[in-house]
């Protein structure tokens, strides 16, 4: 069949070089976002008196009908077409005639794939930021629950310090509030228009771009055609937004990973989140995270394939840009199935609390307190510190944990020793005193939970 584009060639291509050309199997999910597009410009070309009224209100009314067809399966995407765009203009001008063939007036495929792509990805990062809220609130929830719960803080996956539970979580919310800031901003630098920007140099037809903009609710137009029709940083930045998203989703995975092994059995996931083994009937396996663990690497992987195609590209338009679409929307399609997998997950785990603070106890993450109450008691820090590590070897060796060794062994090692000690190394001792704002304390992670709500509510 010959293309829409004859004239220069006689438009006959060989079958493969057809397939290999064809993008509908892919931007075809961008038909409303076309039609839209489209609607707008038949708009603007009638208020410019490029076309008469009748005519736009016939293109208008042809696309309407072509949306509702499609979307209501009566009328099924040709995936033998090149594209979306000549697929669409294909059925309207079969539809409506030589009319349709106007619509292409004052514009390219080069500035009208610009804009869907704009439009289509707009929607989706107003989609991706709700699930990204929607995750927020399930952690907040899970901090709040836990406020109080006892756990390691860990360094160097070495017991260091002890913290809540609570806190832990609210560390990875405040993480996510960051996605959800620099999903904005991407989002504000994409909304500009490229429509009318042609095929690279503008047009000789006195067009209204920002009727058009305006129109379609973006904020204004690309301001270089070149620019406009060859720009993709808003799909590279999307994607880099997408990666350190998924960077931290990653690290929240591999968090629960470990803490719902054996070894530690600090969290159980819901059977509706776990998969067993086909050999081992014991098993309980934290699939969905580690699934997000590893689409981590593939988000990671679209961004460098866009980066790499865009890296040598001349202005303006170049057929590889073609190859940024599959990328982008494999990177936004994983991205949204992880984020409503990890809300659930995260909203049905349990905090096993009793082992969180049992091992907070035996990682005598409370003998910096210790040395704390030497000091405070007059000792040399040195010295406090010296006589510490001491105990905490002897509680090794005994295999008990410092809050449970008598006072009469304190005095062994220090006169300064009293029964006050005991309240001094409590480990909520111990965590209610990390009172500096962001610190672990109750009330601190209480102040976090509150302005997370606050920047949600917003």
């Amino acid at each position: 069949m010959a293309k829409m584009w004859a004239g220069r060639t006689d438009g006959m291509t060989e079958k493969i070089a057809d397939d290999f050309n064809s993008s509908i199997h892919f931007d075809s999910r961008m038909y409303r976002q076309d039609i839209t597009g489209s609607m707008a410009h038949a708009a603007m070309l009638a208020a410019k008196g490029i076309i008469t009224p009748d005519d736009a209100d016939a293109l208008v009314a042809g696309l309407e009908d072509i949306l509702k067809d499609i979307e209501s399966g009566a009328l099924s995407i040709d995936m033998e077409c090149e594209d979306i765009h000549m697929f669409v203009e294909q059925v309207l001008t079969q539809r409506i005639g030589d009319v349709g063939k106007k619509l292409h007036t004052a514009r390219s495929r080069n500035d009208q794939v610009a804009l869907d792509i704009r439009m289509y990805l707009r929607e989706e990062i107003d989609e991706i930021s709700e699930l990204v809220k929607q995750l927020i609130a399930a952690v907040t929830a899970k901090a709040e629950e836990y406020k109080s719960a006892i756990m390691p803080g860990y360094t160097h996956l070495q017991r260091a310090q002890p913290i809540t539970f609570g806190h832990h979580l609210m560390a990875y919310a405040m993480m996510l509030l960051r996605d959800v800031d620099r999903l904005a901003d991407c989002r504000r630098r994409m909304n500009q228009s490229p429509i009318g920007c042609c095929a690279l140099a503008g047009t000789t037809y006195d067009t209204d771009r920002n009727f058009e903009a305006e129109k379609l609710g973006f904020d204004g137009i690309c301001l270089n055609s070149l620019d406009g029709v060859s720009d993709r940083d808003f799909c590279a930045e999307l994607m880099s937004s997408l990666s350190i998203l998924m960077m931290h989703l990653s690290r929240f995975s591999e968090e629960i990973i470990l803490w719902s092994s054996w070894e530690f059995k600090f969290v159980e996931l819901s059977d509706a989140y776990t998969t067993g083994s086909s050999i081992m009937p014991q098993k309980k396996n934290p699939d969905m995270a580690e699934l997000v663990r590893g689409k981590t690497g593939r988000v990671y992987g679209d961004l460098m394939a866009l980066l790499t195609t865009l890296k040598g590209l001349p202005l303006a338009y170049n057929k590889d840009m073609q190859e940024d679409k599959e990328a982008v929307f494999d990177a936004v399609d994983t991205v949204k199935m992880c984020l409503k997998v990890f809300g659930g997950m995260v909203q049905t785990m349990k905090a096993n609390t009793a082992n969180m603070k049992l091992a907070a106890q035996k990682g005598f993450i409370n003998a910096t307190d210790l040395a704390d109450y030497l000091v405070k008691k007059g000792m040399p820090f040195r010295s406090a510190y010296k006589i510490s590590g001491q105990l905490v070897a002897l509680c090794i060796q005994k295999n008990t944990v410092l809050e449970e060794l008598p006072l009469e062994t304190y005095k062994e090692y220090s006169e300064l020793f009293d029964s006050d000690l005991y309240q001094a190394i409590d480990l909520m001792t111990c965590v209610e005193k990390r009172i500096s704002r962001g610190g672990t304390s109750v009330a601190s992670v209480e102040s976090q939970i509150t302005y997370v709500k606050e920047m949600l509510a917003k």
